[in-house]
């Protein structure tokens, strides 16, 4: 799969059918990915495709100008498609390089499971529903479901839905819902008073750093509601209360278009676990209006469309 990727991205090159090439190669850290953009066709070789193929690339398609070809999971294939709903990307200037996906391997999960470093270890590999671990030459074998990021656990969609090459076999997800959701339920259980203390607690750790802002494909304003001073919604200093007024706004403003590609969560510094915001959002946008996102590009996003039901419903 791998090198195929490589040959239809270094031809899509060579053809001049795209001007740029989005995709992972292997990063500075061990068994890490990080994104590569270039538009050389001899950097189509460094190109990767292995479980730790984090980022969602989509993020990218608002910076880059003329025609990408961008290597997409089924997350990040939904984010594209939700961006083309929103008239920030053109289809035809897209070609997405389709990667059916098992799952992303979480390797601070990793870490907890045999007690070391990421450094210290030899080897990690998908195998089947395992997850192998090789360590101080030994073999460890654990559940996929151990290992993968909790999105991946919850994937309704694994293999892309949009896409114009399709690199591999469609595939089916390990779905662990309850492990997905445990965070979630919870807070469920909580009463509000004590959700309430738990924000408060996790948000008055928060450096308002916009990490999280600036990973997601759905946070495409050009100027954040933060960085307004008329009026301020929200203070410059990260007090608690800003901070849960920032996430609570920024929910609301990707509702509709959030694909539960776990970027946000994955990259706060201080490990917030904000994906039990934005899946309690994706859930209730699913059960109240029975939408989900990026999954029709000719279908008009959430905040935009108009049904006479709903009329009837208020005003019933």
């Amino acid at each position: 799969m791998e090198q195929r990727l490589r040959n239809e991205a270094k031809a899509l090159l060579e053809q001049g059918k795209v001007d740029w090439i989005i995709g992972f190669e292997s990063g500075s850290l061990k068994f890490a990915t990080t994104p590569l953009i270039t538009k050389d066709k001899n950097d189509a070789d460094r190109l990767v495709i292995n479980p730790f193929m984090v980022n969602n690339l989509a993020n990218f398609l608002t910076e880059v100008k003329g025609r990408v070809g961008i290597v997409a999971k089924g997350c990040d294939s939904r984010s594209i498609v939700s961006l083309m709903q929103d008239n920030k990307v053109a289809r035809e200037d897209v070609v997405i390089l389709g990667v059916p996906c098992r799952g992303i391997i979480d390797l601070s999960k990793v870490e907890r499971l045999v007690g070391k470093e990421r450094d210290e270890l030899d080897d990690i590999t998908r195998e089947g529903d395992k997850v192998a671990i090789k360590v101080d030459g030994e073999k460890k074998e654990f559940l996929a479901t151990e290992a993968l990021f909790d999105n991946c656990l919850a994937c309704e969609f694994p293999t892309p839905q949009e896409y114009d090459i399709l690199l591999g076999e469609p595939s089916t997800s390990v779905v662990n819902k309850p492990a997905a959701q445990e965070k979630i339920e919870k807070l469920k259980e909580m009463t509000p008073e004590q959700r309430w203390e738990f924000w408060k607690n996790e948000f008055s750790r928060c450096i308002r750093c916009y990490a999280c802002r600036n990973v997601c494909p759905a946070c495409f304003c050009q100027r954040c509601f933060v960085e307004e001073t008329e009026p301020q919604w929200v203070l410059p200093v990260p007090r608690w209360q800003d901070n849960l007024i920032f996430q609570i706004v920024r929910n609301i403003h990707v509702a509709g278009r959030c694909t539960d590609c776990g970027e946000c969560e994955r990259v706060c510094p201080v490990n917030i676990p904000l994906r039990s915001l934005t899946k309690e959002m994706y859930d209730l946008v699913d059960e109240l209006f029975h939408y989900k996102a990026g999954m029709d590009k000719e279908a008009a996003p959430l905040l935009i469309a108009y049904e006479y039901a709903e009329a009837e419903d208020l005003f019933r």
